[in-house]
This record gives C-alpha cells, structure tokens and sequence, in this order.
C-alpha cells in the first residue's frame, strides 16, 4: 500500500533509498560509527596529552559538564564519566597550571561528592569494567588532591561505593606486570592498571593498532611520551601511535568508548532491516567477511575484543535471513546449565543476549529443519528463561542497554517467533506495556522520548501482531509521525560500554526498519489519515 506522505502531513521517506545508502556507506567506514565518549576522552586527556587534539579534547568535557557539575545521564549513569572528566581537567589544572579549570573541576568534585554519598542507596549501573573504573579514578583523584593541597579546591571525601574496592585492581596490575594471562575482555579496560599498562610483557596490540579496542587502553599501553624513545622498541609502539592519531583525527580531537565494531555494527544494520523486509542489497563482500568473522569461538564485535555470543548471534540471524547456511554450533560454547553468558565461564547475566541466541537458533532451525533435534531443546529453555525474566508490568531489563524498550524489543520478538504457543501471554503483555507508555507526542522512553527507543516500541507493536490492534494500530501511528517529524534530531547515548555510546548506524537501522512496517500497515495507514482528517461534531 503506497503512501502519500505530503496527503498525510509529513516528510516524504524512500526507506528503500535511506537503506540502501546506509548499508552501502558501511564498507566506507569500517571501524564503525560511535558516538564520542567523556569517559574516553577524559582518560585520553589525562593519559595522552601529547596527542593530537588534546585542546579540543578539554574544550569537548567543558562543553558537557551539567549545570549541576556532573556529566553524563542520571540514575547513576553520571558517576562513572563525571569521575573520568574531573581527573582529566584536575590533571590538567595541577600539571599545566590551567586556572581557568579550577571552577569546573570545583563543580565536578562536589558532584562526585553528592553523587557517592548516596551511592549506598543508589543502584549503579552495570556497565562494564566499573568495578575497576570507579575505585581507579577514585585513587587518582585523591592523589591529586593530596600531593597539591594549594590548589585552593574543596576538601571532599570520595567513598568507594560498596562492593568495590582496590583488591582487584592490585590482582590485574600485577598479573599485567609478570606477563600472566588475562581475560581479553580486561583489555577494553586496560587503563585502570595504570603504570602497568605500558607495554605489558605478553599483551600484543592488534595488527591494526587497537589495544582492547578502546583509545584509552591504547594510550595507557603507550605510555608516557616522554619514555618513547626507550619504549619504541616494542615493534607495534609505532602502529598503536599511528591507530590512535587516526582516532583523535576521525573525531576532531574527542575520541569514542570503543572502535572498531565492525561485525557487531555491520551485522545488526543487516538484521533490522532484513528483519522488517526493507529491500536491500547486502555487499557480497561485506556477507563473506561476517561468514569468516564465525569461528569456533564465534565472533568479535570488533578488532581487539574478544569473541562474545551477541555479536555472534546476531551476525548468524542477520546471514540466516540473507539466505546463507552456517550452523550456530560457536553458540554452544557460550552455554551453561541455566542460560548463555555474553563471555565463556563468567557469571553476568543478559536478557537480550539470550533473546538473540534464540533467534539465531530459531532462524536456522526454521530454514533447516532436519538440525531441530540439536536445537529445539535449547530454544524451549531459553524460550522459558526469557519469560521468567519478564517483569511484573511486561517489561524486560538488560545489563547491555539503559532503556528497557531495547531489552523488551529483543526478548518480545524473539519469542513472539520462536518461543512457541507457551510464550504468546508474556508477548501480550509486552505489548500492553508499551501502549501504556507512550509519550503524549507520540515517542516513547525511559527519560525522555528518543527516535531509537520509539522505534523499538514499533517493532514490538507491529511484529508481534498481539491484539488490541485498534489501539495498536493508533498507537503506532502516532510513533511514526514521531518519527517522521523528528528526523535529524540527534539521537541519546543509550548503549552499554563504559560510558554510554550511541552505534549511530545501528539505530538508524532500526528507525528505518520500523518506519517502513508502518508504512506498510494498512491499520496504522488508515489511523495516520484519521488523525489529519477528524470526523467533526455535527
């Protein structure tokens, strides 16, 4: 059914065009689009202020403080970057005597102190590494504040919130120094080690440059400027320089909190729109390089971390819908007796990741019959996790996403697909929920309304099919002129690292995926006219 946007009161969209063009402007770019991170340029300010862009890179962490002196979002997403950004500028203000820093780094220090003085009571997120962040930059900060008492700042007493403490830290630190092993995961993170960073006896930079894929670690791996005529020995010193400057460069000066994502970018452009049938030529190339990326161990999101099952399970489904046979058996290295881990033996939990391993499985047995005898089994049990997870109001939660609409989106289809007749009552009320938070302008989200998270509450209502459809159908209808006439807008840092970040590329995606349901829905359609032309009172 043909749409006339200008009939309707809203901006023309070719989703076909705006797709085609996303999917091909991947290859241009193949490290990813991420958004610029405080938490990484904070470390990069204070660890590299040798690089290119250093002025730029404290002109970007003055330009967001808050009015409060925090930065980044609330409910406990500020403490993590809020510590990076005032150890970056108070570094600053006590080596390069900047005393035009000494009010802003004034605000950040009573932030921190507000902030931590209710972390007792406060649920901090779960984001990855900040059991080793927080105690970290908490030591740096005392430290600069012990050994320069005249810097006219106020006396504030960091507590380390409960649960953390330096006992880790000193345990990495000093397996970094005797050239132990590792987890790879812990190389995203390789800041916190400090001293120990530099040119860790064991730890070899990719062959591209990136250290744990991450700027930070990067910089902490290099070192000093100063010792680099000593420490250049080190064969790859030159190419984790040179892959860092690119970074700087790319950005302006800021740098992101992870780069390169290529399979894990590459791979969810690819589901959402395949997903939601938008006509698209996936590059032959960029399909054969996802088929490589599946190893024993699966997939990494990028260069320099480790392989995981999300990205795994996502680059499967995303091959399973563009027609190619490979068999998810690299998932089953992720499995213990009660659900799949992001990493191999350790002991976090996520919903969407598992939601995504039921949707690798589902599309492949779906395709290929004749394998459900090895995978049947392992989809009534995550079928079943999946439901018991589901909160009381139809929501779900997640430890790699802010937003619940980002879990509830991954964990409603999955099981609206694949989850079987027992799972239709927890799809309902996923759907009940998300007609029971829409914003009064159409948008849905957790703090305010966002582009991404209203185009997740669109799948859900447009995918899964689950009843009240006159409400849903109007519902959806006011999400798309939502969407519709908030393009351009920028869009949240939502996405779980170390700081939030924003995978540009992948929420345009899923924005385009969901506008073009919309505008294949009759009922939605017929809503969308109804509300420009309102039958009147007699």
């Amino acid at each position: 059914m043909s749409v006339n946007d200008l009939a309707l009161g809203v901006p023309p969209v070719d989703t076909g065009t705006l797709a085609r063009e996303l999917v091909s402007g991947l290859m241009l770019r193949p490290w990813g689009e991420v958004s610029a991170s405080v938490y990484e340029t904070g470390r990069v300010v204070a660890l590299a202020p040798w690089l290119t862009g250093h002025a730029e890179r404290v002109d970007y962490l003055l330009a967001r403080q808050r009015t409060d002196g925090a930065w980044g979002a609330p409910d406990g997403y500020e403490l993590v970057p809020t510590l990076s950004a005032t150890e970056a500028l108070l570094s600053r203000l006590r080596h390069a005597g900047d005393a035009s820093l000494s009010e802003p780094v004034t605000r950040g220090l009573l932030a921190l102190s507000r902030v931590l003085s209710a972390s007792g009571g406060l649920s901090l997120p779960d984001t990855p590494a900040v059991e080793l962040v927080v105690p970290s930059l908490i030591a740096l900060i005392e430290d600069h504040l012990r050994e320069a008492p005249d810097l006219g700042l106020p006396s504030v007493r960091l507590a380390v919130p409960p649960g953390m403490d330096a006992a880790r830290l000193a345990r990495l630190r000093g397996a970094l120094r005797s050239g132990a092993d590792v987890p790879q995961k812990l190389l995203h993170a390789l800041e916190v080690a400090g001293e120990a960073a530099c040119h860790a006896p064991g730890l070899v930079p990719t062959a591209i440059g990136t250290v744990g894929a991450s700027p930070a670690a990067a910089a902490a791996w290099l070192g000093d400027r100063a010792g680099w005529s000593d420490r250049s020995v080190h064969p790859r010193h030159p190419l984790v320089r040179r892959h860092l400057e690119a970074v700087a460069r790319r950005y302006g000066g800021p740098v992101p909190v992870g780069l390169p994502i290529t399979f894990f970018e590459r791979s969810w452009v690819l589901s959402w729109l395949a997903r939601a049938g938008v006509p698209f030529d996936a590059p032959p190339e960029m399909v054969a390089d996802l088929c490589v990326t599946v190893g024993q161990e699966g997939t990494a999101a990028g260069a320099g971390l480790p392989p995981d099952a999300d990205t795994t399970s996502v680059v499967l489904y995303a091959l399973a819908l563009l027609g190619v046979r490979l068999e998810p058996e690299s998932l089953l290295a992720y499995e213990s007796e009660t659900c799949f881990h992001t990493w191999p033996g350790e002991q976090g939990f996520s919903t969407s990741v598992n939601a995504h391993v039921l949707d690798a499985f589902g599309a492949y047995v779906e395709r290929h019959p004749e394998a459900a005898g090895r995978y049947e089994g392992r989809m009534v049990k995550l079928a079943r996790l999946l439901r018991d997870h589901q909160q009381a109001d139809g929501s779900w939660s997640d430890r790699w996403h802010a937003s619940p609409y980002y879990a509830t989106v991954s964990c409603a289809l999955a099981l609206h697909e694949f989850g079987g007749a027992d799972s239709a009552a927890a799809v309902r009320r996923a759907v009940r929920w998300v007609l029971g938070t829409q914003h009064e302008d159409g948008s849905w989200g957790r703090w305010t309304g966002t582009r991404e998270e209203t185009a997740y509450a669109l799948q859900i209502l447009l995918m899964t099919g689950s009843g009240e459809d006159e409400r849903r159908a109007a519902a959806a209808a006011r999400g798309y002129l939502f969407l519709t006439r908030s393009a351009g807008t920028e869009d949240p840092a939502l996405w779980h690292d170390k700081d939030l970040y924003l995978p540009g590329a992948v929420v345009r995606a899923a924005v385009l995926a969901s506008c073009h349901m919309a505008r294949r829905d009759p009922a939605v359609l017929a809503a969308i006219q109804r509300s420009h032309n309102p039958v009147r009172k007699q």
